[in-house]
């Protein structure tokens, strides 16, 4: 039986359209948030194993901004891009085509693997007014605070990608490997809140195309950071980040920040790598302030 879905009465207020749209020659499927008068557009990158389910938290709190959010490809009901290797270099190149023909123009937010796909996109050349990024990954994976874990992690997807199709796709799509992941991330003390966050991984959280593609974007979130991309950035930018990060620490955070022409940084307290689901009220409060739009409802 699914957990209660504590934002779920803020979501059945703001519209929401199923949409797809071709990029790069596949389907990208996508989610259009809220009115289409809205002062302010957002596209929403989600992060690495995640689909855009995951954000909706933060949208529930967002209700007067359009925010549009889309499945990576390889994840959730996108297809993976045919003949392409999943590495950040295709997922830039697919973010940025993707705003062009959706929402030029648009806030580029990220969360997690998704702030690095949007930093090395908006590096890039990515046209965009200003630049959200949630948990930020913000130094290199396998120098966080549990970089012990993530050096398991690599064995992990290494051995799912060398073991026969069926053995290794089992192993990455395993319930219990799953479970374990959302219990080391989550840090609130609520029982209805974890509930809900478990049951959220259990649900979403191996809804990639296959292993091949899994196991790229793994690559991909290990071996890169948003650091080597925000000199280039010279648009504001809005980094939201955790005290209690597991992935980056919150010094590494803060030197981050100093990293960009024109940075501001939030600080959360008590919450890991897991805004999104656990404190997406401030997240989407730090938002609004930044864009502007305090007026906005605040929920």
């Amino acid at each position: 039986m699914p957990a209660p879905h504590p934002y779920a009465a803020l979501l059945d207020e703001i519209p929401v359209t199923a949409r797809e749209v071709t990029v790069l020659g596949g389907t990208t499927a996508y989610w259009d948030y809220g009115p289409d008068d809205a002062p302010v557009t957002v596209v929403a990158v989600h992060g690495f194993r995640g689909e855009h389910h995951g954000l909706e938290p933060v949208i529930a709190y967002l209700p007067g901004i359009r925010i549009i959010s889309p499945d990576l490809p390889g994840f959730g009901e996108t297809a993976p891009i045919a003949g392409r290797r999943h590495d950040l270099s295709l997922y830039a190149e697919w973010l940025a085509e993707f705003v062009g023909r959706v929402a030029p123009g648009a806030v580029i937010l990220g969360h997690s693997f998704g702030s690095i796909v949007v930093a090395a996109a908006v590096a890039g050349g990515l046209d965009t007014p200003r630049v959200i990024l949630v948990n930020p990954i913000g130094a290199p994976a396998l120098e966080g605070p549990r970089g012990v874990l993530t050096r398991l992690a690599v064995f992990y997807y290494w051995a799912g990608a060398r073991l026969p199709s069926r053995v290794g796709t089992a192993l990455l799509r395993n319930g219990a490997v799953v479970r374990i992941m959302s219990v080391s991330m989550a840090k609130t003390k609520d029982p209805g809140l974890r509930r809900f966050i478990h049951d959220q991984h259990d649900t979403y959280f191996s809804r990639f195309a296959d292993r091949d593609v899994l196991h790229d974007a793994f690559l991909a979130s290990v071996s890169h950071d948003v650091r080597q991309f925000a000199p280039r950035i010279a648009q504001p930018t809005l980094l939201i980040a955790a005290e209690r990060d597991d992935i980056t620490p919150i010094e590494a955070e803060r030197e981050l920040a100093r990293r960009f022409a024109d940075a501001a940084l939030v600080e959360i307290a008590d919450v890991g790598h897991l805004i999104h689901y656990e404190t997406p009220a401030p997240a989407a409060a730090a938002i609004t302030t930044f864009l502007g739009l305090d007026e906005l409802d605040k929920r």
